[in-house]
């Protein structure tokens, strides 16, 4: 099958500062981020960052969905071995999230649809998150046999919340927009006719405002939130942080199972999953 998606760039120099628009594409699936497009996401914000003139990036999907996940029909070929998989999630998914992360200019994201998986982590890595009313939020990857990937577990866990992620993660839990305001991921609900405008609305205001201060203030909340994960983990462990490397050793040693590979193929033949009994 061929993979129809990739990520839009525009540029809109009639506000105040320039406001780039990233969109997430792929016709007919909801928006799914292929292999593709994680890589062209990547490449997008890494220009982004480097640009002196981008006051504020939107991140949207393109239609009725934000993003629903990742492709699954892409899955059985890579996903069941461990070097393979390491490499997707590794330098795929988090190659693009972390461009995202380490760019300095002010990103909202629009969130209508579906806020799935990925959609999730993409919205993790944004600044403000605004979403259209009945919007849904979730990460069902347990019904594929899966869980997520560490550093993206991580993301997710803390623009969400832990016990969001866990929601999500061990009980495949869906949220609507106006539990997840509740929750406090989102910065504001609205009325789906009024996403765009009330965004960009927002997009406005901020490439008004002094764009060097903007960058120095994302800069400086990326230190100390690293600085306060390394001083708690360290109080924790009585040692060094570098406890996301030791977990991704071995984070993808699962790919080759037998729940893996069910939870997959049953999504792929549309019928429910037979997992096995979990080993000890």
């Amino acid at each position: 099958m061929a993979d129809t998606g990739h990520i839009r760039y525009t540029l809109d120099d009639t506000h105040a500062g320039a406001v780039a628009r990233v969109t997430l594409v792929n016709p007919g699936k909801l928006n799914v981020m292929t292999r593709t497009m994680w890589r062209e996401l990547r490449k997008v914000f890494t220009t982004l960052a480097r640009s002196a003139d981008v006051r504020c990036v939107v991140v949207a999907g393109e239609g009725a969905s934000f993003c629903a996940g990742g492709d699954i029909a892409e899955y059985p070929d890579f996903r069941f071995e461990p070097g393979s998989l390491r490499d997707f999630h590794e330098e795929d998914v988090w190659g693009g999230l972390a461009a995202m992360l380490a760019c300095d200019v002010p990103m909202i994201a629009a969130i209508e649809g579906h806020c799935m998986g990925g959609g999730m982590e993409i919205a993790s890595c944004c600044d403000i998150r605004v979403a259209a009313e009945h919007t849904q939020f979730g990460a069902p990857i347990a019904r594929l046999g899966f869980p997520m990937a560490p550093r993206e577990l991580l993301l997710v866990a803390r623009a969400a919340g832990e016990l969001t992620a866990r929601e999500m993660l061990l009980e495949a839990a869906v949220f609507d927009a106006d539990e997840m305001k509740a929750r406090g991921f989102l910065s504001r609900v609205v009325p789906r006719t009024e996403l765009l405008a009330h965004v960009s609305a927002r997009a406005d205001r901020i490439a008004k405002l002094a764009p060097q201060a903007a960058r120095m203030t994302k800069r400086t909340l990326r230190q100390l939130l690293a600085d306060d994960m390394q001083n708690t983990a360290s109080a924790q462990a009585g040692q060094a942080q570098p406890a996301i490397e030791t977990v991704v050793r071995s984070a993808y040693d699962y790919a080759g199972g037998a729940e893996h590979r069910e939870g997959v193929q049953a999504f792929l033949e549309k019928r429910p999953p037979r997992f096995p009994p979990a080993l000890n």
